[in-house]
């Protein structure tokens, strides 16, 4: 019995190990072919691995003699034991930080007002369709945050946030259609924040104008590229946003008034876009980091950014009861999937985006977020 037991923690903690790999692997700029097949290899490793350990080496951990299997796996059960519930307790416990003052959400369910579900003509079309699958149960989240450093006459500014688009014929347009008409129910934000990952195959770049043209913004729109554009014609992408009047940053920055006080807008497409942005010469002004993926957190914290805004790692798309997300394509694994952290100087808020190539959610549905920003000053 206890052989079967440990065997079983380290099948547990050979998965766990095998996943945070995968991550960290994903949050490099590789070649997605190369992505797919270590996708596929690590997969491969975590169902037939244990089994190939078994028939090689035997069942009993406990009878191994100390050779590198065995140190492997006795890490795998270290895992099993102690790392992976350890891990998981902790995210069970955290805790919403003290800047978010508020937070409220409906869910809008896109198949029943389309009257059926929208599954389009995309290869994933089938996944759509999956009467368990929450694609297209979005979630229109508004959150009111106490950010520091936010000029006092900044107070109540509004800020729509989407990302991770994905057009790619699954979901069909007139899902993305429906959500923008939504967004625009509640009226125009001051600001506007588009972070990346708008398309999946180049023939999907004409859906940009007419999906997103009906969009409105009081001030500014500010747009980044993902690693899924970066795969695709980014340039024809970073046109046909500008052509909408939006600010593409790509890595670079930008200045403007907003009610009187500056406001800096920074554009970090890394690690796909390179080089990192140069602030050299930027002005004093309050900063807002639009990124990608919310791996740049280092370098907003120690460039002296106010807020972040990110989207990328889709809240993992699947998650597990109790355990929560597993793929998340992070170099921090599963520590920014989805949700608002505060690590001074930075705020960061992760969206978990409208789609994904693969348009599969379980207990993770896409996301649609307004933020309404406060000064800190204000608060008691």
């Amino acid at each position: 019995m206890l052989s079967v037991l440990l065997f079983f923690f380290a099948w547990v903690g050979h998965g766990y190990l095998l996943m945070l790999a995968l991550n960290v692997v994903y949050a490099q700029p590789y070649n997605r072919t190369v992505l797919k097949l270590l996708r596929t290899t690590f997969g491969f490793l975590f169902a037939f691995g244990p089994p190939l350990f078994a028939f090689f080496y035997g069942w009993n951990l406990v009878d191994l003699a100390a050779t590198i299997p065995a140190a492997y796996a006795w890490l795998c059960v270290s895992a099993g034991v102690i790392a992976f519930p350890a891990i998981t307790f902790i995210r069970l416990w955290r805790r919403r930080p003290a800047i978010v003052l508020a937070e409220q959400t409906e869910m809008v369910d896109v198949a029943a007002a389309l009257g059926g579900r929208p599954v389009g003509d995309g290869t994933h079309r089938r996944i759509a369709g999956w009467t368990v699958n929450d694609i297209f149960n979005v979630e229109f989240t508004t959150l009111t945050l106490a950010v520091p450093g936010l000029p006092r006459a900044w107070d109540g500014l509004t800020l729509l946030h989407l990302s991770d688009l994905h057009f790619y014929g699954t979901p069909a347009r007139s899902y993305f259609e429906h959500i923008v008409q939504r967004c625009m129910a509640d009226g125009p934000p001051d600001l506007l924040v588009l972070s990346g990952d708008i398309i999946d195959a180049d023939k999907y770049l004409d859906w940009i104008a007419p999906v997103l043209e009906p969009l409105r913004w009081k001030v500014a729109a500010f747009a980044v590229l993902g690693n899924h554009d970066w795969w695709q014609d980014a340039d024809g992408v970073r046109d046909r946003l500008a052509a909408l009047g939006m600010r593409v940053l790509g890595n670079r920055w930008d200045v403007l008034d907003v009610r009187g006080e500056p406001l800096v807008a920074i554009g970090h497409e890394g690690p796909w876009f390179r080089p990192a942005p140069d602030l050299t010469g930027c002005p004093a002004g309050f900063r807002l980091l639009v990124s990608h993926t919310p791996d740049n957190i280092g370098w907003a914290k120690r460039n002296g950014v106010g807020l972040m805004l990110s989207g990328h790692n889709h809240g993992g798309q699947i998650r597990l009861p109790i355990v929560g997300s597993l793929f998340v394509p992070s170099a921090f694994s599963r520590r920014y999937d989805m949700g608002t952290f505060h690590e001074p100087p930075t705020v960061l808020h992760v969206n978990r985006g409208l789609s994904g190539k693969e348009p599969i959610r379980f207990r993770c549905r896409p996301q649609v977020t307004r933020l309404v920003l406060q000064s800190a000053t204000q608060q008691p």
